[in-house]
């Protein structure tokens, strides 16, 4: 199996990337009124045990009428069929196009009799990727995708988009029909303005309205959709399409696309809502009161708190879809969001013991396990040991669209990641982070993706003192980044009314820069660290002084924590006590 793509971004789509995504990845996503700039966000982290990270292109192009385009699966790269190419495409970097607009997804699968569907061109990877090359905003997104999935078939299981633009935030739920229908059911909802709303493989979307007059419309009338007006569009058939399964029963108003859908249990809470818990814990109180439904404690009563009735047999103590933060959230808030592992909660994985001597908030898969029959689990944080790459995109209504759009990029683990400015009109990537510069099983030596993991493995060895120190790394660069947009911004902007294709050019060079200069410096990472670290040993260089060639460098050999030595004797009793005369 071929491990990264191999088109040429010509007439031929060719997405090729491979990834598992059983609890797979994580989205935030932050409405205008929500971030402290004024600009939309979303955050996305590609978490697959074979995925390999790398940073996508599509330049912009013009086509004959009559092309066709052909799509190939992105988990597989399997020849999926062909499509009518668009008759002009746009600059696509990572998940952001030249416009503005943004998409990325999590997976929640869903229903199995609906997971595949025979016939069925667009999967969600290719119809992310023709979407972004195709629209000019969220709108227009929602409104492609749609339409894509209806003429094509869906050849995916159930997925939740985030959809951006530099005005509007989107979350989109869609799943196939299954076998002897050809399209999907779905439901997109606008994130209310001031609002943070998150996804992490657990179908979310519950009730929508279904009207005109409460601002919403079905897909058959989708010439509708630009009307700022409305908030809700929703595949004609989404109710009926349940209904004629026997998986559902009541009025419409009532329906739950999830709890129909993808209906949430203990894995669904504890290792996929509770990732949206831990951003929506940050950013606003009351969140305790979600606590034990995250842990997966899932609760379907006869009534809704309401009174209302429950047929269905819905979940009753979800967590809302959206909330409105007590403090606007910032680029970097977003960043350190993926980095979370469930720090400063009961379910901290850095202080069980499976965290070992020196305190690393991983689990090695797999997820669940059994001992003497009895099933147990390991957590499953936002940052997660197999990220293959992760970003969070900003869109600004306040500057033109060839400068707004920033795709902050990362590969690995975004714990000890660093998310690098990657504006979305740029016409090259960093070559350290071009597709086709390694592969999964293809080391090379300028591969971002290689050095990353490198840094973090090696971190995973001693965690309580290694990742303090490329935390201090990551958040220097980081920060000097945002810092610094400001004036690539200004500089870029100084050219765009004379000579736009200098200005991008100026953008290009700016960002195959910072991805040089990272590259550069995770490398003397790994060499410092390795040099200090290795043998579990902790060395500090010291100066040769004056009258010597050559001092050795100061070695501290601070072994374990006095906890980890109780638990060693815990266990083992007397077999490692020392007898007999002093030492």
């Amino acid at each position: 199996m071929k491990q990264k793509f191999t088109g040429l971004f010509m007439a031929t789509l060719v997405l090729v990337a491979f990834s598992t995504h059983t609890f797979a990845c994580t989205n935030y996503l932050i409405t205008k009124g929500a971030s402290t700039d004024g600009s939309t966000m979303i955050s996305y982290a590609a978490d697959s045990h074979v995925l390999y990270g790398e940073l996508y292109h599509w330049p912009a192009a013009t086509y004959p009428v009559g092309t066709m385009l052909d799509v190939y699966e992105w988990d597989t790269g399997k020849y999926m069929g062909k499509i009518a190419q668009a008759l002009q495409t746009y600059n696509v970097i990572g998940n952001m196009n030249e416009h503005q607009v943004a998409v990325g997804e999590t997976t929640y699968g869903g229903r199995e009799e609906l997971a595949t569907q025979p016939g069925a061109i667009v999967d969600y990877g290719s119809l992310i990727y023709l979407t972004l090359q195709r629209a000019t905003t969220a709108r227009d997104a929602i409104k492609i995708m749609g339409d894509l999935v209806s003429e094509y078939g869906y050849a995916s299981s159930g997925e939740s988009f985030s959809i951006s633009d530099k005005n509007e935030v989107w979350i989109l739920e869609m799943i196939g029909k299954g076998q002897g229908e050809k399209g999907a059911v779905w439901v997109a909802l606008l994130i209310p303005d001031g609002y943070v709303s998150g996804h992490a493989n657990q179908a979310r979307i519950t009730t929508f309205p279904q009207s005109l007059k409460d601002n919403a419309i079905s897909s058959n009338e989708l010439d509708k959709i630009n009307d700022p007006a409305i908030e809700c569009v929703y595949a004609a058939d989404v109710v009926s399409f349940a209904r004629g399964k026997g998986w559902y029963t009541g009025d419409d108003k009532d329906f739950s696309f999830s709890d129909t859908y993808a209906p949430v249990n203990f894995g669904g809470a504890r290792f996929c809502e509770i990732r949206v818990w831990s951003m929506f814990n940050k950013v606003a109180g009351g969140m305790d009161n979600y606590w034990e439904y995250v842990k997966g404690n899932v609760e379907h009563q006869d009534k809704f708190a309401n009174g209302d009735a429950n047929p269905n047999h819905y979940a009753t103590n979800r967590m809302p879809l959206w909330i409105k933060p007590e403090k606007k959230v910032s680029v970097h808030d977003m960043m350190n969001f993926m980095r979370d592992h469930l720090e400063n909660t009961e379910l901290d994985m850095s202080k069980d013991v499976g965290a070992g001597a020196y305190g690393v908030p991983y689990r090695w898969r797999p997820l669940t396990w059994e001992v003497d029959s009895v099933a147990y689990c390991n957590e499953r944080a936002t940052a997660t040991q197999q990220t293959g790459f992760s970003f969070v995109t900003q869109s600004r209504s306040w500057l033109p669209d060839a400068i707004g759009g920033i795709f902050w990029f990362g590969v690995d683990d975004a714990s000890g990641s660093v998310y690098m400015p990657m504006y979305s009109s740029i016409t090259e990537v960093p070559i350290n982070y071009a597709v086709g510069n390694g592969s999964m099983m293809e080391w090379s030596e300028t591969s971002g993706f290689w050095i990353f993991n490198q840094v973090q493995n090696f971190a995973y060895t001693r965690y309580n003192a290694i990742h303090p120190e490329i935390q201090k790394v990551q958040t220097d660069l980081e920060t000097g980044f945002i810092n610094t947009v400001p004036a690539v911004d200004a500089g870029a902007l100084a050219l765009i009314d004379k000579d736009k294709t200098a200005a991008i050019a100026y953008l290009t060079n700016y960002s195959a820069g910072v991805g040089a200069d990272v590259f550069n410096i995770w490398k003397d990472l790994y060499q410092y660290l390795f040099m200090k670290y290795m043998d579990g040993n902790i060395k500090t260089k010291k100066d040769v002084p004056e009258g010597y060639i050559y001092i050795a460098p100061e070695v501290s050999q601070p072994g374990y924590s006095p906890e980890t030595y109780k638990f060693i004797v815990r266990q083992t009793g007397d077999k490692l006590k020392v007898t007999g005369s002093s030492h």
